[in-house]
C-alpha cells in the first residue's frame, strides 16, 4: 500500500505522528488502503497554509477568477467521474450506480458555485440625508469542514464548493471510514489551478484531528455533518473562540401517504428513500405514515417490494450495499433485534446475496408495521435500511405524528388535494418538504438544513453562500 499522507499547501505531506489508519472495504471487511493519522500538529500546519492562501494568492483573486478555477475543477471532476465513482464505491460499499450519481453531483456542485462566485451582491440602504450606506458580503477567512463517511463526495462538494466560491480558504477533515475520493479531488483541484493552501485535507480520527480543527482559534467558521451528539461537541469547541457553526445532524424523516395519493407513483419512492446508501442517509425516509383506509394494502405492497430486495457487494451493483463498518452493522442489527423482541410486527425482510463475502457488513432491508409513535423505531435515527410504518386516521393526526420527534430535516407528502398539500407544507417541522416526490433528484440548487436536533444553518443552493460570508455595513457621510 502507498505511504499515507495529508494534502496541505498544494502537495502531499507526511503526518506529524508518522502513523496511519487502515481503510476497510465494507463489502468484505478487509483493509485495502491506508490514510494518514492526523493530529493537532497537522491541523496547525493546514490552518497556517489556509491563512497564507487567504491572505495571499487565493484571497487576491477576483470573484470572476475564482469562478473560472471552480469551473475548470468541475470539468476535471466530470472527466474523472468513473474513477471517482469506483473509488467511492470501494470506500463506502455503496452500489456503483449510486457512486456514479455522487460523482456527477460533485461536478455539478462546483459548476453551480463557479457560476455563483460573481453574483453574491450587497445592497444600498436608504438612510439619512447626506449619507450613502451600503452592505458588502465578505468571506469569513479560513473555514473548517468535517465531512462524514456516508456521502464523502457530495457533502465535500456542497460545503467546500460554497466556501471557496465565497472566497474562503478551507481545511477539511474527512471521515476516517471513507475519504479517498476527497483526497483525490484535492489533487484534481490543484490541477485546475486552485492556489496552494486554498484547500487542505487532514485525515484521521474525529477525536484527534476533528477536535483540533473545531477548536482551532485560526478557524473562522466550522461546517459539520454528523450525529447530534458529536454536533454538540463541535459547537462547544467552536464556541471557545466564537466561531459560527453550520450543523446538519440527521433526521427521522416521515413520508405521509393519504388515501387519495397515487400509490403506484409513491411505492418505488417509499422504498428507494430508505434503501439508498443502505439507509445511511441523513434525509432517509425512515418513517411512512399511511392513512388507515389504504394502510393494509399499501403495507402489503411494501412488503412484497422489500422481500424482493437484494443486498450485496458494491461491485454487483445491488439494490442495497453493505453498511460502512462493523460498529454500524452491530448498531442497526441491535435495532432490528430489539424491535422483534418488543413484539413489533416484522412485515418483510430482503435477502443478502449468496455471493456476498462473509466478512462484509450486510444488513437486509427490513420493514416493520404498526410501529407506535413512542417506540425507538419511530423516534431514533437508525441509519440503516429499516422502515417503520404507522397508520393514521386523519390529517391532524398525520401532522402530529410527523412532527412528533426531536428531528426536523425532511418530510414527504403524498396527496392529490392541493389545499392539503399547502397546509402540510407550511405546518410540517422540516427544512425541506416534498409534495408527491421525495428528494427532487438531489437538487444541488435547493437549500438544505433542518430544525430541532437536525441542526441549523443551510447548505446547498445560493443560500449556502450567505452562511460562508459575513455582512459588513459601510456608512459614508458626504454632506
Amino acid at each position: 500500500m502507498e505511504e499515507a499522507k495529508h494534502f496541505i499547501g498544494g502537495g502531499w505531506t507526511a503526518p506529524a505522528s508518522g502513523e496511519a489508519i487502515d481503510m476497510i472495504d465494507p463489502s468484505d471487511g478487509q483493509p485495502f488502503a491506508r490514510i494518514a493519522r492526523g493530529n493537532a500538529a497537522d491541523i496547525e500546519s493546514a490552518v497556517a497554509s489556509a491563512r497564507a492562501a487567504y491572505d495571499g494568492a487565493w484571497g487576491q483573486k477576483s470573484a470572476a477568477e475564482r469562478g473560472r478555477i471552480l469551473f475548470r475543477l468541475s470539468m476535471l471532476i466530470a472527466a474523472c467521474g468513473e474513477e471517482l465513482a469506483r473509488l467511492e464505491a470501494k470506500d463506502t460499499g455503496k452500489p456503483l450506480r449510486e457512486a456514479r450519481a455522487d460523482a456527477a453531483a460533485l461536478a455539478r456542485y462546483f459548476e453551480f458555485y463557479a457560476g455563483a462566485c460573481d453574483k453574491l451582491h450587497g445592497a444600498t440602504l436608504p438612510y439619512q440625508s447626506g449619507y450613502t450606506v451600503m452592505t458588502v458580503r465578505e468571506p469569513h477567512g479560513v473555514t473548517g469542514h468535517i465531512v462524514p463517511w456516508n456521502y464523502p463526495m457530495q457533502i465535500f462538494g456542497r460545503s467546500v464548493g460554497a466556501a471557496l466560491a465565497a472566497g474562503n480558504a478551507c481545511v477539511v477533515k474527512p471521515s476516517e471510514d471513507a475519504c479517498l475520493t476527497v483526497l483525490r479531488v484535492a489533487e484534481i483541484a490543484a490541477e485546475a489551478g486552485l492556489p496552494p493552501g486554498a484547500l487542505n485535507i487532514v485525515t484521521g480520527y474525529g477525536t484527534e484531528a476533528g477536535a483540533a480543527l473545531a477548536r482551532h482559534p485560526g478557524v473562522d467558521h466550522i461546517s459539520f455533518t454528523g450525529s447530534p451528539s458529536v454536533g454538540t461537541l463541535v459547537s462547544q469547541l467552536a464556541a471557545e473562540h466564537h466561531a459560527p457553526a453550520t450543523l446538519e445532524l440527521g433526521g427521522k424523516s416521515p413520508q405521509i401517504v393519504f388515501a387519495d395519493a397515487d400509490l403506484d407513483a409513491a411505492l418505488p419512492t417509499l422504498v428507494s428513500a430508505i434503501i439508498q446508501n443502505a439507509g445511511q442517509t441523513c434525509s432517509a425516509g425512515s418513517r411512512v405514515l399511511i392513512e388507515r383506509a389504504v394502510y393494509a394494502p399499501l403495507v402489503e405492497r411494501l412488503s412484497a417490494a422489500f422481500a424482493a430486495l437484494r443486498v450485496g457487494p458494491s461491485a454487483l451493483d445491488p439494490d442495497c450495499g453493505p453498511l460502512i463498518n462493523a460498529k454500524q452493522h452491530r448498531r442497526v442489527a441491535q435495532f432490528v433485534e430489539d424491535a422483534e423482541r418488543d413484539g413489533i410486527r416484522l412485515a418483510a425482510r430482503g435477502k443478502i446475496d449468496a455471493s456476498a463475502p462473509n466478512g462484509g457488513f450486510y444488513q437486509a432491508p427490513t420493514l416493520f408495521a404498526d410501529v407506535p409513535i413512542g417506540h425507538r423505531l419511530a423516534q431514533e435515527e437508525i441509519f440503516g435500511p429499516v422502515l417503520a410504518a404507522t397508520p393514521f386516521e386523519d390529517e391532524a393526526q398525520a401532522l402530529s405524528l410527523a412532527n412528533g420527534t426531536r428531528y426536523g430535516l425532511v418530510a414527504g407528502v403524498w396527496t392529490r388535494d392541493g389545499a392539503r398539500q399547502l397546509r402540510l407544507a407550511r405546518r410540517l417541522r422540516a427544512g425541506q418538504v416534498f409534495i408527491n416526490n421525495y428528494g427532487a433528484g438531489g437538487g444541488v440548487e435547493l437549500p438544505f438544513g433542518g430544525a430541532g436536533q437536525s441542526g441549523h444553518g443551510r447548505e446547498k443552493g445560493f443560500e449556502a453562500l450567505y452562511g460562508f460570508t459575513t455582512l459588513k455595513t459601510i456608512a459614508i457621510r458626504h454632506g
